[in-house]
């Protein structure tokens, strides 16, 4: 087992001269990796300073790059130090006003009504051209 850093050890690694990454609760030395890096070195640094965990799994990385990783490990994260998700709650939504209701009535009455009488008309024409 390698040393265990906190996450301000970790944040302390943030330039492209030194580089280091939490994935899977371990903690990852890329900076001689950046250049290699198929995605650029702005899709590592991007993930400095964040348990990158879910971005790394998000792309779908090769078994050959997963066995990569075990000679950029530096050691493993102390979870203690890394703040809790927090649940997203959405915005309250306004409550639904009943007030809003006959408005809704009176526009579709508006739309309805002069439909109803045309096709009554068409119907009439229609009827009387016939006889």
């Amino acid at each position: 087992m390698g040393k265990i850093y906190t996450l301000a050890e970790v944040l302390t690694h943030n330039s492209p001269k030194d580089c280091w990454l939490i994935i899977n609760g371990k903690v990852f030395d890329v900076t001689k990796f950046l250049e290699d890096h198929p995605g650029g070195e702005e899709v590592l640094l991007a993930s400095i300073g964040k348990d990158a965990s879910d971005d790394f799994e998000d792309i779908g990385h090769s078994t050959t790059a997963r066995a990569m990783m075990v000679e950029y490990c530096v050691g493993e994260i102390d979870v203690a130090t890394i703040p809790k998700r927090v649940k997203y709650t959405p915005p309250k939504q306004p409550h639904y006003s009943q007030d809003k209701t006959a408005e809704f009535i009176i526009r579709l009455l508006q739309f309805l009504v002069p439909l109803a009488i045309l096709g009554l008309a068409v119907a009439v024409r229609f009827c009387t051209k016939s006889s």
